[in-house]
């Protein structure tokens, strides 16, 4: 019965000379662990706006606006923090591995929830024919380089490839009336069906 004693004024005698465990935050800085999962954050350049965060994100805490009926078409996504779990699902289902990723920062309190948004906005391609949404630029750009050669084997492709290479200037104008030769142009799955069946 006397060992647990002992142990006890061990322990307190230690504590007494040491100090507290704890670390001594907010007084001095703390620093995270290698693999602590904190705010994620957009890179503006990373990220290529095709929405696999938004689409595994179990909270459905990113939020994506398509605004294509403004003078410059854009993608919004929005990153809502408050309600954030920090799981990481979008860090590992971005296809670049550089769009969005888990910071060090933990220290997220804030007086407004509307504070609380990370977003970042991409520039949109339309369909020449409706004028639907096709997809970013810069996603189209990626998938073409990804593709290599591949992509000349499909005209959106390889219009995206060649305006990233600034050897095609797209001014995409919404049509009507599509004809045989439009096939050669950026069209959605649905346009580009009519007009294979029209010719």
């Amino acid at each position: 019965m006397q060992y647990p004693k002992l142990r006890e004024l061990k322990e307190a005698i230690t504590a007494l000379i040491k100090g507290p465990y704890t670390t001594k935050f907010p007084a001095e800085p703390h620093v995270p662990e290698k693999r602590f999962r904190g705010k994620p954050e957009y890179s503006k350049d990373g990220c290529v706006g095709c929405k696999a965060c938004a689409e595994v994100c179990p909270t459905g805490c990113i939020e994506v606006k398509d605004i294509s009926d403004s003078e410059i078409p854009l993608r919004r996504l929005e990153l809502h923090y408050d309600s954030c779990i920090f799981c990481g699902q979008c860090q590992a289902a971005c296809i670049t591995h550089e769009g969005i990723k888990l910071s060090n920062k933990f220290d997220l309190a804030i007086f407004d929830r509307s504070q609380a948004i990370e977003a970042v906005e991409k520039e949109l391609t339309l369909c020449e024919g409706c004028g639907c949404v096709i997809g970013a630029n810069d996603h189209l750009a990626w998938v073409a380089k990804k593709l290599g050669p591949l992509a000349y084997s499909s005209p959106t492709s390889y219009l995206s490839a060649l305006k990233e290479l600034k050897l095609a200037y797209l001014d995409i104008k919404k049509q009507e009336d599509l004809t045989r030769q439009d096939r050669i142009k950026v069209l959605c799955p649905k346009c580009r069906r009519e007009v294979t069946l029209n010719t």
